[in-house]
């Protein structure tokens, strides 16, 4: 699958969020989509996968059988949830009893069988990304785009859902993923792509002896949260530049604001921390960091 010249915006005179994309997909690999926020990484997964068409350039070669799922699942549908993936396995190509049995499979290994005869404005949120996932999978996709599949699943079906990855690969499949936290598939994927100020280039580029690290310019909060949620591996933050290391740390500029500077990889899990911490946001920029 092949992307040339590809930009996208929304409306005739709305701003670019993706510009000159030219990336090549290839088939039976897994690929790992990074990037801060507002960036335009899920612009750049319906892209992918077929949801949305571009604004200018061409997208070529993609499989007949792609699988999406988005960030936000419209679970207030008049359906249940096995009569839901009956039907959209039915729209992927399934008979009747071939797409029953696969719904079947799928929301057991997800831990969600009991649920099958649920409506799906009833269900939890939880439930409803399990059936989200389940139903990009029924009918064993050539291209499958996951879009945070893995926000609000149990520790066990995202277990499962690394497993479903690792087979669609295994049977010749591409697997295209974002997801927040930088151990999901960790050395996994084969091929990466980071989105960055509308621009898509190969990473990560910390691979090229360059880290990738945001920069995050914030006022007004009261006090600085705790810690940052998320793998114990972070490095320190909040110290100052001195005491964590010269690009790592925080310093306070003369009107008040402070910088926090940190990985790429633990961008989206600072920015949430301190905008809970009801900090405001004045800049977020990316900058490179030799290594």
């Amino acid at each position: 699958m092949r992307f040339d010249g590809v930009g996208r915006r929304y409306g005739l005179r709305g701003p670019w969020v993706l510009r000159e994309v030219a990336l090549a997909l290839p088939a039976g690999a897994l690929v790992r989509i990074t990037g801060t926020n507002g960036t335009g990484k899920s612009t750049l997964l319906r892209l992918i996968a077929g949801i949305d068409a571009p604004t200018e350039g061409r997208i070529t070669g993609r499989p007949r059988r792609t699988a999406y799922v988005p960030e936000r699942f419209p679970a207030a549908l008049p359906l249940t949830a096995r009569g839901y993936l009956v039907h959209l396995g039915r729209v992927q190509g399934l008979g009747r009893e071939e797409a029953a049995a696969a719904a079947g499979e799928w929301l057991e290994r997800f831990g969600a069988g009991a649920f099958a005869g649920t409506p799906l404005a009833e269900l939890s949120k939880g439930t409803s990304q399990k059936v989200a996932v389940a139903q990009a999978l029924l009918a064993g996709p050539d291209l499958l785009v996951l879009d945070e599949a893995w926000t609000g699943l149990d520790t066990g079906a995202r277990r499962e859902l690394d497993r479903a990855v690792r087979e669609r690969v295994a049977a010749g499949g591409t697997v295209v993923f974002v997801d927040h936290d930088p151990r999901r598939l960790a050395g996994e994927a084969g091929t990466a792509f980071t989105v960055e100020a509308g621009r898509v280039r190969p990473g990560p580029r910390w691979e090229a002896g360059v880290r990738p690290r945001v920069r995050i310019v914030v006022s007004g909060g009261a006090g600085l949260p705790d810690g940052l949620p998320g793998s114990p591996a972070y490095e320190p933050v909040y110290e100052t530049a001195y005491e964590a290391g010269p690009g790592h740390g925080s310093e306070t500029g003369p009107d008040g604001a402070m910088a926090v500077t940190v990985d790429a990889a633990h961008s989206d899990g600072l920015l949430r921390a301190l905008l809970e911490a009801s900090w405001h946001i004045h800049e977020l920029r990316t900058e490179g960091a030799r290594v």
